[in-house]
């Protein structure tokens, strides 16, 4: 049997499978129990977080067949002569559908003359025609176009909802999975949907045993290895400017994404900041045993100090991170206004 993927295989099929997307769903299952179908629609939003999913769902709600779905990827039929074949095809009626559903990918990658050919159809349309076209870059898009569309924006799913999503597959697929490696997986998944499926797949991939643990998800994934964090937080909390800039300078040599390091640096500081607080927190209950541990020998470390003027320099890193031509100076720079050897 061929292997598929998580991907594909876990991909909603009806509008009651589609996780982090209300509004949208609330909204389309309406507009298809109504009847009340408009001609256009457009989902904007960022990669992998279900545009096309929900595309296909509505195009099936409305009552279009596989047959009368037609799917168009923009980015590499974007051209003038693309448009008017496709305009030409349009003209003719459903094989066995009350409607013709058409499903543009990345419509943004249109040529200017492609817009303006595509704009002709959309104003006067068959009335067996629905387009739905998707986009991650909706500023991108002619005004004209967007005017004659109802725009729905999509959301980035929440790191809970990603983590919970894996979980939840892990299991499906028999294996459990530390809270903390689910966590590591939906950090890695930068608020996609079709990367955290893919981040599970490399998770589960080469593993012995039934386990997921955060240590094989770090090497799956090639993500920061939670020594480096924990070594990088504890010199800070100690103002130790030395000793922080050596834990960078393994993140450097390992090639390791400055950003995800980040926000694991974040994440374990904040836990800090509730053990030192005690405050009941689902992030102290499913953190990993090694990070509760650290995180109660930092608070009792009269040499360290955690508190809310560190985590708010950590956090003023993450504007300056996708930005500065060197991936590791924002933090850095925090090394350096923390500690006090900036001055």
């Amino acid at each position: 049997m061929s292997h598929q993927v998580l991907y594909r295989k876990y991909r909603p099929q009806t509008f009651a499978d589609v996780i982090g997307q209300g509004p949208v769903v609330k909204a389309l299952s309406a507009v298809a129990e109504s009847g009340n179908i408009a001609h256009a629609y457009l989902f904007a939003g960022s990669r992998g977080i279900g545009k096309t999913s929900i595309a296909r769902i509505f195009a099936r709600a409305i009552g279009t067949s596989a047959n009368d779905t037609y799917e168009i990827d923009a980015a590499s039929n974007r051209g003038i002569d693309d448009v008017r074949a496709l305009r030409d095809a349009v003209s003719t009626l459903p094989f066995e559908s009350t409607y013709k559903v058409y499903i543009i990918d990345e419509v943004h990658m249109l040529t200017k003359e492609a817009f303006n050919a595509l704009l002709k159809t959309l104003e006067e349309p068959p009335k067996h025609v629905v387009f739905i076209l998707a986009t991650t870059e909706s500023h991108k898009l002619p005004e004209t176009i967007v005017s004659r569309c109802q725009v729905f924006e999509f959301r980035r799913p929440t790191l809970d909802i990603l983590k919970e999503l894996i979980i939840d597959i892990a299991k499906k697929e028999g294996y459990s999975i530390e809270p903390s490696a689910a966590e590591l997986l939906a950090l890695v998944s930068e608020g996609s949907f079709r990367d955290a499926h893919g981040a599970l797949e490399r998770g589960i991939a080469g593993l012995e045993g039934k386990k997921i643990t955060r240590a094989h998800v770090e090497e799956a994934t090639g993500a920061p290895k939670s020594e480096f964090v924990r070594d990088f937080v504890l010199a800070l909390a100690q103002r130790e400017a030395k000793a922080a800039f050596v834990a960078l300078g393994e993140v450097k040599r390992r090639s390791f994404d400055a950003r995800l390091f980040l926000e694991l640096v974040v994440s374990l500081t904040r836990l800090a900041l509730l053990e030192k607080m005690d405050v009941p927190s689902e992030a102290r209950d499913q953190a990993s045993e090694e990070d509760r541990a650290f995180v109660k020998a930092l608070v009792g470390n009269a040499k360290a100090v955690v508190d809310s003027k560190l985590l708010r320099a950590l956090l003023g890193a993450f504007d300056l991170v996708s930005v500065s031509p060197v991936q590791e100076l924002p933090l850095e720079l925090v090394v350096l206004d923390v500690t006090g050897e900036g001055k």
